[in-house]
C-alpha cells in the first residue's frame, strides 16, 4: 500500500507539473513580452488561454499536499519544517501570482494594469523555480528523517538550483508550445510564429540544462545521477526523444502535434525522478515503507483516489474541451 500511495503522489506531481506547468511558463512569456504597446497582442493571447483554467490546476497542488500529509506524515514534517523558507516564498507567489491575474482581468486603466502585471509576471517565474529548489533538496537527500535540517544548505546547494532553473525553462517551454497550439486555434499566425520562434529557443535552453545537469548530478547527487542514467534511462530517453520530436513538429508548423509530445517529455521527466528516487522518500535514508502511514489510513487514501478518477478527472477534462471548442472565451459569451 505504501508503494500504491507512491505511486498516486507522483501521478498528481506529474499532473501538476504539467498542467501549472504550462501556466507558469505562460507568466515568463508574458514577463518578457516587452512594453504595453509590443507586448500586447501576446498578452492577450495568454490572457485568454489562462483564464477558464489556470485556477483549476491547483487541484493537483493541493492533492499532492493532501495525499503527502496524510500517507506520509512524518516526512511531510520533515519537509516542511527543513524548507520552510523556499515552501514560503513559493506559495507568496502563488497567492500574489492569483491576485495580479485576477485583479488585472478587471482592473480599467493603465496604471492597475501594469501594478496588477508586476505582481503576476515576476511571481510566474519565482514561484517555479522555488519549487524546483524544494525537489532538488529532497532528491538530494537533505531533508532528514526527522525535522531539523539545515534550513539553508537544504534548498541552496548545486542540485536544488539546476532544479529551479530546469523548472523555469521547462515551464516556459511547454507553455510556448501550448501558445502556438492555442494561436493556430484562434487563427493568429503572426502570434503563432511569435510563440513558435519562443518554443524552440525554451526547448534548446531546456536541453542544454538538462546536459549541464548530468554533471552537476553526478558531482552533488551519486545515487540520482546513478539511477537516472541506470534503471530510469528509459524515461530520460523518451523524455527527451519526445522533447526533439515537439521542437521537430513545430520547425514544420505542426502545431497541435507539438503539445502532446512537449506533454509526454514534461511527465517523462517527473516519472523518471520517481523511479530513479525509489523506493526512498527522502534521499536515502528513509523509504516509503518506512516513512508510511497505517494501512487503515492508506487504504482510505486509494479510495479517496478512486473517487477522484471519476469525479474531478472528468470534469477537468469537460473544462479542457469546452475551452479548447472555444466555447469558454469571453467573446463568445
Amino acid at each position: 500500500m505504501s508503494d500504491v500511495a507512491g505511486v498516486i503522489l507522483f501521478l498528481a506531481l506529474t499532473l501538476y507539473a504539467v498542467s501549472a506547468g504550462a501556466d507558469f511558463g505562460a507568466g515568463f512569456w508574458d514577463l518578457t513580452a516587452g512594453g504595453a504597446a509590443r507586448g500586447r497582442r501576446p498578452r492577450a493571447l495568454i490572457d485568454h488561454a489562462l483564464g477558464p483554467v489556470w485556477e483549476a490546476n491547483h487541484v493537483w497542488l493541493i492533492f499532492i499536499l493532501v495525499v503527502l500529509w496524510t500517507s506520509f506524515s512524518g516526512a511531510f514534517a520533515s519537509i516542511m519544517e527543513t524548507l520552510y523558507v523556499p515552501l514560503t516564498v513559493a506559495a507568496v507567489g502563488i497567492v500574489f501570482r492569483g491576485a495580479g491575474f485576477a485583479f488585472g482581468k478587471v482592473s480599467e486603466t493603465l496604471t492597475e494594469q501594469r501594478l496588477y502585471g508586476a505582481s503576476f509576471a515576476p511571481s510566474s517565474l519565482i514561484t517555479p523555480f522555488f519549487l524546483g529548489a524544494v525537489a532538488g533538496g529532497v532528491a538530494s537527500g537533505r531533508v532528514p528523517t526527522h525535522a531539523g535540517g539545515d534550513t539553508l544548505t537544504s534548498w541552496v546547494n548545486p542540485t536544488s538550483i539546476l532544479g529551479g532553473v530546469l523548472a523555469v525553462v521547462v515551464c516556459a517551454y511547454l507553455a510556448a508550445v501550448f501558445l502556438v497550439a492555442e494561436a493556430n486555434r484562434r487563427g493568429l499566425p503572426g502570434l503563432e510564429a511569435y510563440f513558435r520562434t519562443r518554443a524552440l529557443a525554451a526547448g534548446l535552453a531546456a536541453g542544454a540544462v538538462a546536459l549541464a545537469g548530468i554533471w552537476v548530478l553526478r558531482a552533488d547527487s551519486p545515487r540520482l545521477f546513478d539511477r537516472l542514467t541506470g534503471v530510469a534511462l528509459p524515461l530520460v530517453v523518451v523524455s527527451g526523444l519526445c522533447g526533439l520530436g515537439a521542437l521537430a513538429a513545430l520547425w514544420r508548423g505542426a502545431a497541435r502535434a507539438g503539445r502532446p509530445l512537449a506533454v509526454v517529455a514534461v511527465a517523462s521527466v517527473v516519472g523518471g525522478w520517481g523511479v530513479a528516487q525509489y523506493p526512498f522518500l527522502l534521499g536515502t535514508h528513509l523509504t516509503l515503507r518506512a516513512a508510511a502511514s497505517p494501512d487503515a489510513t492508506l487504504d482510505i487514501v486509494v479510495a479517496v483516489f478512486v473517487i477522484a478518477l471519476v469525479t474531478c478527472v472528468p470534469s477537468l477534462l469537460y473544462l479542457y474541451a469546452l475551452d479548447q471548442r472555444g466555447q469558454l472565451d469571453e467573446s463568445a459569451r
